[in-house]
């Protein structure tokens, strides 16, 4: 019995992290960063001196949380860094699309990386990486003559803050809407000479505008 009762503790101590990260990632990913610590706690099932327990701050949570993502876009510009040695256009072009898909994915991944939650500073260290790849891309393929000559990675930043807008649409539709919006914005970067013929499209995302309470 003394033997079995350290290994019930830490079973239940893996048990409760791996529910808190879980309620976190989807508490976070529907709500956002501003979504408090006790709703995690909550859907987690736990108490929030047991959610304390693990992750004393919410940059600590936030952080291991999104470990995955943060990951993916590592691994992204890696991908696109070697992928643009033989096909720059490709290689920036791919890493666009893998970038507004992870933010697509979540909202809680896409407010840490747009600064909305300024304490982790991990994910600034990753932004800072992902933008000056981006740069060395843009110039690569800017030599190419493939990208627009007057692109500028502020145009990046731009084209991120307006893809945040798509967190709105409904969860079933907002990869779907993602691809598509990536795909036009890359066709706006591209340089595109008279005879090019367009990139097709992925498919259109079934969305509805829909009246807000107050509208008569």
């Amino acid at each position: 019995m003394t033997d079995q009762l350290p290994r019930t503790v830490r079973s239940d101590t893996r048990d409760n992290r791996a529910r808190i990260l879980a309620a976190a990632r989807a508490v976070f990913g529907d709500e956002g960063l501003s979504a408090p610590m006790r709703e995690v706690a909550r859907h987690a099932g736990v108490g929030p001196a047991t959610l304390y327990r693990h992750f004393p701050t919410k940059q600590a949570l936030v952080v291991e949380t999104f470990a995955e993502q943060r990951r993916s876009c590592q691994g992204a510009v890696r991908d696109a860094l070697a992928d643009s040695e033989s096909d720059p256009w490709h290689g920036f072009r791919s890493l666009v699309e893998r970038i507004c898909e992870l933010h697509a994915h979540s909202r809680g991944f896409a407010d840490a990386f747009m600064t909305a939650f300024p304490e982790a500073m991990d994910f600034a260290a990753d932004r800072e990486q992902t933008l000056r790849a981006v740069g060395e891309l843009a110039r690569r393929a800017q030599k190419t003559g493939q990208l627009r000559s007057d692109f500028v990675v502020d145009d990046l930043v731009l084209m991120l803050m307006a893809h945040r807008g798509l967190q709105d649409t409904p969860r079933a539709a907002r990869v779907t809407a993602s691809r598509r919006f990536a795909a036009y914005v890359i066709e706006a970067f591209r340089t595109a000479p008279e005879a090019a013929a367009p990139t097709s499209l992925p498919p259109a995302p079934h969305l509805r505008l829909t009246r807000s309470p107050s509208t008569p």
